[in-house]
């Protein structure tokens, strides 16, 4: 499914509103960016800032996090997961793999998608880099990602089991009619859950921002 069939403008929201079987009372988490958790990598060449992970445990089925690359470095290995690294801010990043494989990330926001398993190196292009970090285990997620502009309104719909990712890039953003989440800020991150029915959610604002649809299969 593309991002064009499943993010919508404001012309979509006045007839979705009056579906039967449509949650208009979802569950809304703004994750702010002086909260993510830091950590130092242990090899010490860079940072982990962990946003979300669910479930929310070691044994996790799919995380998101940001990571802060200091130094060329090898990439730690997570089998049985598939990764999307999307650059954020730097000059970006060479991935060598051992098999031979070369991929760039570059900007302006740079995305590649690989298996966890393979040993890679990430090599600098030109100073540290920061990246945007998606990891889900293969069997119990499957996640699609877009790079998308905010301008005005946007609707979003999530089915039983799926979750959207919000990721603002740059300029503001909100959820109107709800008053808990507040304004988003560059670098705070939504996460949208879908009820037992079909949940309509309302972005509003304006700038930039990553989506993530994230669709949970199996246990959870």
């Amino acid at each position: 499914m593309n991002a064009e069939r499943v993010v919508a403008g404001p012309s979509l929201a006045g007839d979705t509103a009056a579906m039967t079987g449509m949650a208009t009372a979802p569950a809304t988490t703004v994750l702010r960016a002086q909260d993510y958790r830091r950590m130092r990598w242990k090899n010490g060449a860079g940072w982990t800032s962990e946003v979300f992970r669910c479930p929310d445990a070691d044994d996790w089925n799919w995380r998101v996090s940001l990571a802060e690359v200091e130094t060329d470095a090898p990439f730690s290995t997570f089998p049985g997961v598939e990764r999307a690294l999307v650059l954020l801010e730097g000059e970006g990043m060479r991935l060598r793999f051992d098999d031979g494989d070369v991929r760039d990330l570059l900007p302006p926001c740079g995305m590649q998608r690989f298996a966890g398993e393979r040993p890679l190196v990430g090599q600098l292009v030109d100073g540290p880099s920061r990246d945007f970090n998606l990891m889900w285990k293969r069997g119990h997620a499957d996640v699609q990602l877009w790079r998308r502009p905010l301008a005005g309104a946007m609707v979003l719909f999530a089915d039983p089991g799926e979750t959207w990712v919000a990721h603002l890039l740059a300029g503001q953003a909100h959820f109107p009619g709800l008053a808990g989440p507040g304004v988003m800020a560059p670098g705070d991150t939504a996460i949208l859950r879908g009820h037992r029915v079909r949940t309509r959610f309302a972005l509003d604002g304006a700038g930039e921002l990553l989506l993530a649809r994230v669709v949970e299969q199996g246990e959870v």
